[in-house]
């Protein structure tokens, strides 16, 4: 058993949005294929995976030191043999051979995009959907049957006002979600503050809206916003500063009651930690929001969690961003909080499965082996032609 190849692409995710820190105009992912000798009617099983929005592809980091250092390494080091299948944790160690520890950023995203291919992989070597194969092997054979999802949106769009924010907000809420996003600090607090009233207009309740500041705020405007926000009752007030400024998080903890969330622009298991040591998150409410495939994959990603039950924390206050299938199969099979959801932006990426029915807020996941891209046909699509054609 051994991966023959591996194949990487960057790909456009470019759309005229903006959140309060940057705009998406430019913005790419990277795309990758891990292909196996094993088959599977008929065809080389092929494991697929990309990094989450917002962080741009990783070619050159993968073409530079990852894929080659793994397919350099003995096969047999790769191997799991007593699960008869690729070893994701022997991947990844190969993959982070002679990387210092520190510095999580670009490379996290890279390991992760590989990282999510492997599983894919994996769960398609054993015949099961990844989400199965992770309650079978972590979590006694106990799985969600669904899973919590908000829809996440309400960006700033040139000549997509208020009003336009009510359409998308009403959109979200016809197709079955109940809990919906919308970024703010891109505005000033009194404009944002219509903008929300807007958006209440028509989810019907605060506590079914979420704010999202994309860690815009410094101290002072942190502050303002929760005191603005508090009385609403929101769903919960997202990423008011810098996701390293732990002491601002603290502090403003102090001055908000309601739930807080952030941990997305955290790429590893030890700003995690620093997080929960430092960053005043209070493990009755609060939302964590740390996303596999930009920190390191799945294997950094059950470290992250152990850490936290280390700590006294819930995985259930675990709600990945990101958006997409790997993540929903993470919180199905290791029993998550919920998962974010993009149903109109950075298409194809963005979703489920086609098949997929929200109802009231909650997803199913296909009974197909691996993450599930090839349930969904643009995706898959996107795949096929710029990785194996």
């Amino acid at each position: 058993m051994r991966i023959t190849a591996i194949r990487e692409k960057t790909v456009s995710i470019a759309s005229p949005i903006a959140n309060a820190f940057i705009d998406f105009s430019k913005m790419t992912c990277s795309v990758v294929a891990v292909v196996t000798d094993q088959v599977r009617d008929g065809r080389p099983v092929v494991g697929f995976g990309f990094n989450s929005n917002g962080r741009y592809g990783q070619g050159s980091l993968m073409r530079e030191r990852f894929i080659p250092r793994l397919m350099e390494a003995d096969p047999a080091t790769l191997v799991d043999e007593g699960e008869a299948n690729l070893d994701p944790f022997a991947i990844w160690k190969t993959m982070m051979t002679n990387e210092k520890p520190g510095g999580h950023g670009e490379r996290s995203v890279a390991v992760g995009t590989i990282d999510m291919a492997v599983w894919d992989a994996v769960a398609k070597i054993a015949g099961k959907p990844l989400y199965r194969l992770l309650a079978d092997r972590y979590r006694d054979g106990v799985a969600d049957d669904d899973v919590w999802v908000y829809a996440a949106g309400g960006y700033y769009h040139p000549g997509k006002e208020i009003e336009g924010l009510k359409d998308e907000m009403r959109s979200y809420v016809d197709r079955g979600y109940t809990v919906c996003k919308m970024k703010i600090g891109l505005a000033p607090l009194a404009d944002d503050l219509k903008r929300i009233d807007a958006a209440i207009e028509v989810v019907g309740d605060p506590a079914h809206l979420c704010v999202d500041a994309n860690g815009r705020f410094d101290l002072t405007t942190a502050v303002a916003y929760a005191k603005a926000l508090e009385p609403y009752g929101l769903y919960w007030y997202e990423e008011a500063g810098d996701p390293l400024d732990y002491a601002l998080q603290a502090e403003l903890a102090q001055h908000y009651s309601g739930r807080m969330a952030t941990g997305e622009n955290l790429f590893s298991m030890q700003d995690a930690r620093n997080l929960i040591r430092y960053g005043g998150m209070r493990p009755d409410r609060d939302i964590l929001q740390f996303d596999c495939a930009l920190s390191y994959g799945l294997v950094e990603y059950m470290r992250t969690l152990a850490m936290m039950q280390e700590n006294g924390w819930s995985s259930r206050r675990v709600v990945p961003h990101g958006g997409h299938q790997m993540s929903l199969n993470i919180a199905a099979g290791l029993h998550l909080g919920g998962n974010e959801s993009y149903p109109d932006v950075f298409q194809p990426f963005g979703g489920f499965a086609d098949a997929t029915e929200i109802r009231n807020s909650r997803v199913g996941l296909p009974n197909v082996p691996g993450v599930g891209f090839e349930a969904k046909s643009a995706l898959y699509s996107l795949l096929k032609r710029e990785l194996l054609d």
